[in-house]
């Protein structure tokens, strides 16, 4: 494995850090790389004066949606904690006057609607309004930066899940992702990103040598993010599981009623590079059918580079929806997959034809933002 480090151990490299109080937006996934959490670096090294979370929560113990109440303090350094997530998803006036330089350090998973994409980009907005900088610790995305997949979200869809035309699989590493929507969508902010060293275009998190937190309860491994750009869409299925409350979330996908051979041996049928799809029954603790046994599938990819998670979780969406009787949320539906177009067509490949000619225009839009 090659040498590769995050943003966060380069802080001597952006003498900006010690020209004012700094806030830190952060979690647990905010870590060097050796492994101290972000806070308690900068804690030591600079005037930190406020931290900020996202959803999840500081410590990362909220389940996903939870309503939550920080603690007032951060327990290691005493700093305060102002949550972003209970009906505030960026700094309000009041919490940007105990900062003047507004930072960012956490580990997303290369997927659109994972929530604290958003949480940055309107806390960029937040400092561009007062005149502040906004700085990102950059880390590695995931799953790679060469494969770009997915619907582009039709922006009359966007939520907190998903606020900007761009695909379910984007490419990009958070620190590039802020750099092209700060220009795109002229939010303006004076941006620094502070890149990894040693990272090249070709890694995935695996590839590196570098520790990895669950940034959210339930992405607990990169392996999980390999599959989740597809599986998520089940988030929006109200009588299937996605793996909430197993030990492998979003890799189960199952319900009471399925005949899980027969869904695994569709799925194999299916010719997709890279996966396989094996027959398992799983009981959740939490979330849908916490207590029941669910039948279905455990997704085993057997090689990152050549799977394809969004066509494959949309090809497991529709045969489950020709099927059986889903509950379907069509309204989170849309905003998962970025328009109804999932509902409306059984011809996957038509669709993702459709898709890959956006996301080849949406990929080159953005490699002049890229750092490696």
């Amino acid at each position: 494995m090659k040498k590769v480090l995050f943003g966060i151990d380069s802080t001597d490299s952006l003498p900006l850090l010690k020209e004012g109080r700094l806030g830190l937006i952060t979690n647990p996934s905010g870590i060097t790389s050796d492994i101290v959490q972000s806070y308690e670096l900068l804690h030591g090294k600079y005037n930190l004066s406020a931290l900020f979370s996202a959803e999840h929560g500081i410590y990362g113990a909220a389940q996903a949606g939870a309503r939550f109440t920080e603690t007032e303090t951060e327990t290691r350094t005493g700093t305060p904690v102002y949550s972003l997530y209970n009906g505030i998803t960026a700094p309000t006036d009041e919490m940007m006057s105990k900062t003047d330089i507004l930072c960012f350090d956490m580990q997303d998973v290369g997927a659109r609607f994972y929530t604290y994409l958003y949480t940055m980009t309107r806390s960029m907005k937040a400092a561009a309004k007062h005149g502040k900088p906004f700085v990102v610790f950059d880390r590695p995305n995931p799953i790679g930066l060469t494969s770009v997949e997915g619907e582009i979200l039709d922006e009359n869809n966007a939520s907190f899940i998903g606020e900007y035309a761009v695909p379910h699989r984007y490419g990009l590493t958070i620190g590039e992702f802020a750099r092209y929507i700060n220009e795109e969508k002229q939010i303006g902010a004076e941006l620094y990103v502070v890149p990894c060293k040693g990272l090249t275009r070709d890694m995935y998190y695996s590839d590196t040598d570098l520790p990895f937190v669950a940034p959210s309860p339930n992405m607990p491994t990169p392996a999980t993010a390999l599959v989740y750009p597809g599986t998520c869409i089940f988030e929006g299925v109200r009588n299937v599981s996605e793996g909430r409350g197993t030990t492998q979330p979003f890799e189960f996908v199952g319900a009471p009623f399925i005949d899980e051979i027969k869904l695994s041996d569709h799925m194999n049928s299916l010719g997709f590079e890279g996966v396989r799809a094996r027959a398992v029954r799983f009981c959740p603790t939490f979330s849908k059918h916490a207590g029941e046994v669910c039948r279905g599938i455990q997704i085993h990819v057997t090689d990152k580079r050549s799977f394809t998670p969004v066509k494959y979780g949309c090809c497991l969406f529709r045969y489950l929806y020709e099927n059986y009787e889903l509950d379907v949320n069509e309204s989170t539906i849309k905003k998962n997959f970025g328009t109804s177009r999932i509902l409306e067509t059984n011809d996957i490949d038509g669709l993702f034809s459709d898709c890959a000619q956006k996301c080849l225009e949406f990929r080159k839009s953005t490699e002049k933002y890229r750092l490696y």
